[in-house]
């Protein structure tokens, strides 16, 4: 943050303090977004889709059994690539692999540990991406701009004080700075009523402000 000297105004000059706004809030998670991967692998091609498509049933119907809805799994990704073994600089085939990658978005967070061994032991053996999310993140922005030009504004009027101004500054420019997705801050909330215990935490959402005043 800086401002300008501290001189008496002069007649018809505009002096301008500039302040740097931040304001944060934080919130609990709405849901949990994850993907669920189940690798197969076989000589032939044709087994190792059946065998994909097999385990993937499974697994979806498993997770609609703890009431999962429909609507909230999605295929992310299938890739069906051939594999290679390198032996004294020869390439030898070894077979197909098959990834099918379901993206779940789980509602009822108290369930995510319970789901995660649930698809794994239904064939499922890879997780990646969990996220913890919020249904309506710029309702949380917003208030996190207004604290942020409040920041700014109490910094403002603490440069005014310290100048002996006779006036309040007088917001004259406001430039919202882009920010970054929220974070996630884990706290000690594990579930330990499930095999894999699962942290919610707080998600902070943040916003910031550069204003300039005019004095």
């Amino acid at each position: 943050m800086y401002y300008h000297n501290m001189h008496q105004k002069s007649p018809g000059v505009s002096r301008i303090i500039s302040v740097t706004g931040h304001g944060n809030v934080s919130a609990t998670p709405d849901f949990v977004q994850l993907q669920v991967e189940i690798v197969t692998k076989g000589k032939e091609v044709s087994k190792a889709t059946e065998d994909n498509a097999e385990i993937t049933s499974r697994v979806i119907e498993s997770i609609l059994a703890l009431g999962v809805a429909r609507e909230d799994i999605q295929t992310a990704s299938y890739m069906i690539s051939p594999k290679y073994d390198y032996i004294e600089g020869k390439q030898l085939f070894r077979g197909y692999e098959v990834t099918n990658a379901i993206s779940v978005k789980v509602r009822n967070i108290s369930q995510v540990g319970m789901l995660i061994d649930t698809a794994v032991k239904n064939g499922a053996n890879s997780m990646s991406g969990l996220q913890f999310k919020l249904e309506n993140p710029d309702f949380y922005y917003q208030r996190a701009l207004i604290i942020a030009y409040d920041n700014a504004q109490m910094k403002a009027n603490t440069i005014a004080e310290t100048m002996h101004l006779h006036m309040p500054p007088q917001p004259v420019e406001i430039v919202e700075e882009s920010m970054a997705e929220p974070v996630l801050f884990k706290t000690a909330m594990a579930n330990q009523n499930v095999t894999t215990p699962i942290e919610t935490g707080l998600i902070t959402i943040s916003a910031v402000l550069r204003v300039k005043f005019r004095y």
